[in-house]
């Protein structure tokens, strides 16, 4: 991402394309008419065969607001509590932050509900790669990720050292290649890009911090009610639509649909993470470690991923297969344990050991890996005003790197849809929300991640077999697409 200065503290959306970054143009003469021959004949012939598709509009570019769908403003926009369902998010994570700073945008009532008793209750936390959601961070009034690390050298070595795979910016302009900005990745700290998130909230307060959801009840056209407990006690609110961003073991998730249909899916293998600063290798001189290059070391069981987590210090994370019962032991056993073990199993090729013996062990964590089945459209059908973001609709294993990216991009379209199909005119009170926003943003955003979620289980496989040893200059995954098709 381009280093900008945030020129304004606050934004609205641009009226030229309605804060969708993009513009519409007419269809052209000639295939309205083909559409509508097409259509007619299809009537005629009684509905049999397939119906014809309405071709879709072709869609530029917003040069208004340079695709961001946001403008500056002097300051937020006033929640318009008129012509707007009240939000209630579920989670303050990034999907969840993320949601509110574009409802803020819009002029969406919403309220934050966050379990945390506050911002740093929560760990360091892991490094994240956004790789669709670049533009995303635009369209939420993100000029400059100003902890982002850009990387442009990705590098695939065996235990030893030998180099079986490198690509990304450095290798593509040695060869005269194509250069396309479009090509390189922003690695930042989870919190680091939670914090900027929260900061276009206007800080800390626009969350209700210690906030633990209960249960909800439909109540019939008429909002939700919501009971939380709070402190110990319990406290209601009511909204007109209500978010489930609460991760993986999500409650909105379980109220609504219930843990027996989706179980938490094992994907077979343990991750352990950890962060170490730079400072704590002085001495070990390894171009590895130039805060600009992301490898990877595997033997076809282990395999380790080393990024950058900011430009003073490195994420990595280990991953072996494991059967799940003592995947849960070893994580049960805390951090020193974790560290014992990924010590142990990577004795390779430096800096590995090094940089595993440098991180403290308030740095290290891990888990056993779960995704979940795919969710059905008919499962949230029942839910009425309420619906599912980021893990909470759709978790999947971090071998893709697209937990964090699908999360901005759902909170972003939902925003939009509500932004454009509710407000004065509409007709969402008396059709429902459902109707009116949610069915259409479900059906994209399952469209969307469905292939992450599958691609994402798949690389906990591959990853961990001798496909990871494949030598070829492309990442891992792309020889067993090729190898399928």
């Amino acid at each position: 991402m381009k280093k900008e200065e945030n020129e304004a503290a606050s934004w609205t959306i641009c009226l030229e394309c309605r804060g969708r970054g993009k513009k519409s143009r007419r269809l052209r003469k000639k295939v309205r008419l083909r559409y509508q021959m097409a259509l007619d004949q299809f009537k005629k012939t009684k509905r049999e065969g397939t119906a014809p598709v309405r071709p879709n509009k072709h869609q530029y570019l917003c040069l208004n607001c340079k695709g961001s769908g946001l403008i500056h403003s002097a300051s937020p926009p006033i929640a318009d509590k008129d012509n707007y369902p009240h939000v209630a998010i579920i989670g303050g994570g990034i999907g969840g932050v993320a949601l509110a700073v574009a409802c803020l945008h819009r002029g969406i009532p919403f309220t934050l509900y966050e379990r945390d008793g506050s911002f740093h209750e929560r760990s360091q936390g892991y490094g994240l790669t956004l790789q669709q959601a670049r533009k995303a961070i635009k369209g939420l009034g993100v000029c400059s990720l100003k902890k982002g690390v850009v990387s442009t050298r990705h590098i695939v070595h065996t235990t030893d050292g030998k180099v079986i795979g490198e690509w990304g910016m450095r290798k593509w302009m040695q060869q005269e290649a194509k250069t396309s900005s479009k090509r390189t990745n922003v690695h930042i700290a989870r919190q680091s890009l939670r914090l900027a998130l929260i900061e276009q909230l206007g800080g800390h307060t626009a969350v209700q911090w210690g906030h633990q959801l209960v249960d909800f009840k439909d109540c019939k056209g008429e909002g939700v009610e919501l009971n939380f407990k709070v402190g110990g006690e319990m406290k209601a609110a009511k909204a007109g639509l209500v978010v489930g961003a609460d991760g993986i073991r999500s409650t909105v998730r379980s109220l609504l649909i219930g843990d027996d249909i989706t179980p938490l899916r094992y994907l077979g293998c343990i991750v352990i993470l950890g962060i170490c600063p730079l400072a704590a290798l002085e001495g070990l001189d390894s171009d590895l470690l130039d805060s600009a290059t992301v490898f990877q070391t595997a033997n076809g069981n282990e395999r380790i991923y080393m990024m950058p987590y900011a430009l003073d210090a490195v994420m990595w994370q280990l991953s072996f297969p494991m059967p799940e019962k003592e995947a849960k032991a070893l994580s049960a056993q805390g951090a020193r344990a974790l560290k014992e073990e990924a010590c142990r199993r990577t004795q390779w090729h430096d800096p590995i050991p090094q940089v595993l013996a440098a991180t403290l062990d308030t740095q290290v964590s891990g888990y056993p890996v779960y995704d979940r089945k795919l969710l059905e459209t008919e499962w949230l059908e029942k839910g009425g005003q309420v619906t599912l973001i980021g893990d909470a609709a759709h978790p999947m294993s971090p071998f893709k790197g697209q937990g964090a990216n699908q999360a901005l991009l759902d909170a972003l379209a939902l925003a939009r849809g509500i932004s454009s199909e509710c407000g004065a005119f509409s007709r969402w009170k008396a059709v429902g929300i459902r109707d009116c926003v949610l069915t259409e943003f479900e059906k994209e955003m399952f469209a969307r991640s469905a292939s992450k979620v599958k691609d994402s289980a798949e690389a906990a496989q591959f990853l961990h077999s001798e496909i990871v040893l494949y030598e070829g200059d492309e990442p891992r995954g792309r020889c067993l697409k090729s190898k399928k098709a």
